[in-house]
């Protein structure tokens, strides 16, 4: 688990947290109940000008007599209180990401959302402070490789899944089974009347999307505003995901080459970058592509597809340029980044968000032909990046896992106009996915374009952050169409 502290603060009664689990299981109105009894924040011990506090809700949510799990809380109060409007709840993406630490640093949010809004942030049931899952280091790192070439590989994660699932569960406790994001909805609804607010107002990026959508199933009332940046897409088979995410990476790949050829200021400009990059892969594969000051342990190729993923996120073509080029034998930048991708873990205890992945989504496989099948068509579209290595990596270990809140299409009948945002060129979640939420969702929902590049557009340009401020402060829904036109990312 995490090493991080925070400061502890009271938790809620038995009585309330028997009856809140009682009433969010069924959506019932009496789950307004647990407001009265409120959350005692404190000033966090990492930063003083952050309140933390925490809200105990179990873990089943169809047993609210049973274990409960304590939801680590993070806020930042509105700078003007005589202008606040109430909480905006945010959603980390991941699986894995903390919204706990999101608050303690900068929130990223504008001048006007921080003077109109409490901020807070919650690590969610699974993650971080919040219960993490944990693993035994000595039977994490036995895992295989990524990348399966035959039915024999196959054949040796499915027996390890059944060796890594059963060590997990046993240090995570009753937990294990119950982190997909129809859980998570269900927590946000007690945080929700926690905070005393009678609609919840809610910003997510990326993962932290599919517990939003899951919660306007859910809770289709209880919403004031919702704003859902850069979607999962909870409604595709195990190919049709696998393949968007490599062609959405494909082509976040080649807008970095056209940035290079166009930019006179790139230190690739003029090369011949897809032959570099086919280069790196190749010696990579040999096992002899070593990231520059680290020399124990060679990059793996799956790991150096990483660099298409993470660099692109902001994007960060300027460095990503340096990177590659120091890769080839040319001059290391004072930014250079660590070793991308997942290794070994040292220590005692690895973390396993992958577990909230498997339990939402369905990537099942009969066998290693079918693999092979789901990563021919990866390939076919990708044939620079071949695969998006984070989804990729994570669908062996959820080979036998059970699904608890398997995909399907979305079904909102709430009155509460949603906002869906996403860019045209983001390397985690394609423009595709969001687009086809925004259509499950219906006609409350309404689809914010920025046709450039990233993953997560609030905040990107004066554009896209002034679109979802009005939505966020007076419900001000954009045209629809709307669309936000591309600024050149900056070094």
């Amino acid at each position: 688990m995490l090493a991080t502290t925070f400061v502890a603060l009271a938790v809620l009664s038995t009585a309330s947290v028997t009856e809140l689990g009682r009433t969010a299981a069924t959506g019932g109105a009496a789950a307004e109940a647990v407001g009265e009894f409120g959350i005692a924040w404190a000033p966090c011990e990492e930063e003083p000008s952050v309140e933390c506090g925490k809200l105990t809700v179990p873990v089943d949510w169809s047993k609210p007599d049973g274990p409960t799990v304590d939801l680590a809380l993070a806020r930042r109060k509105a700078t003007d209180p005589s202008a606040r409007i109430g909480s905006l709840l945010t959603n980390p993406g991941g699986p894995g990401n903390s919204g706990v630490n999101d608050i303690l640093r900068p929130s990223g949010f504008s001048p006007e959302i921080q003077r109109r809004f409490d901020i807070v942030g919650h690590d969610p049931r699974g993650v971080a402070r919040s219960g993490s899952i944990a693993c035994s280091a000595s039977v994490y790192n036995q895992m295989p490789s990524p990348v399966m070439t035959s039915q024999a590989d196959f054949d040796k994660w499915v027996a390890f899944d059944q060796k890594l699932r059963a060590d997990c569960r046993e240090k995570t406790g009753p937990l294990y089974d119950h982190v997909d994001s129809v859980d998570v909805a269900r927590d946000m609804d007690a945080i929700r009347a926690a905070l005393g607010e009678d609609k919840l107002t809610s910003y997510g990026v990326s993962y932290g999307t599919l517990a939003q959508q899951m919660y306007a199933e859910l809770f289709p009332d209880r919403i004031r505003a919702m704003v859902l940046d850069g979607n999962m897409d909870h409604s595709l088979n195990v190919k049709a995901f696998q393949v968007s995410e490599a062609a959405t990476v494909e082509d976040s790949f080649s807008e970095f080459i056209a940035w290079c050829d166009r930019d006179t200021g790139c230190v690739l400009h003029g090369r011949d970058i897809r032959a570099l990059w086919k280069g790196l892969l190749a010696k990579a594969e040999r096992g002899e592509l070593y990231w520059p000051g680290v020399t124990g342990r060679a990059v793996s190729a799956h790991n150096l597809l990483w660099l298409g993923v993470v660099m692109n996120e902001a994007p960060d073509w300027a460095l990503e340029a340096k990177v590659l080029l120091a890769l080839d034998g040319g001059p290391v930048p004072d930014d250079m980044p660590g070793p991308p991708g997942n290794g070994p873990v040292n220590g005692d205890v690895a973390e396993l968000p992958t577990a909230i992945l498997c339990q939402d989504f369905d990537l099942g496989l009969r066998d290693y032909a079918e693999y092979a099948d789901v990563m021919r068509g990866s390939n076919a579209v990708a044939p620079n990046m071949r695969y998006n290595p984070m989804p990729m990596g994570d669908m062996p270990i959820c080979q036998g896992h059970p699904v608890t809140n398997p995909q399907h299409r979305l079904r909102y009948t709430g009155k509460a106009p949603l906002l869906v945002a996403t860019s045209l060129h983001d390397p985690d979640t394609p423009y595709a996915w969001s687009a086809n939420v925004a259509r499950q969702l219906g006609r409350k929902a309404t689809l914010l374009t920025y046709e450039g590049w990233g993953h997560g557009v609030y905040g990107m340009t004066s554009c896209t952050t002034a679109a979802m401020d009005a939505y966020l402060i007076s419900r001000t829904v954009p045209a629809r169409g709307m669309r936000c036109p591309a600024e050149e990312p900056q070094d």
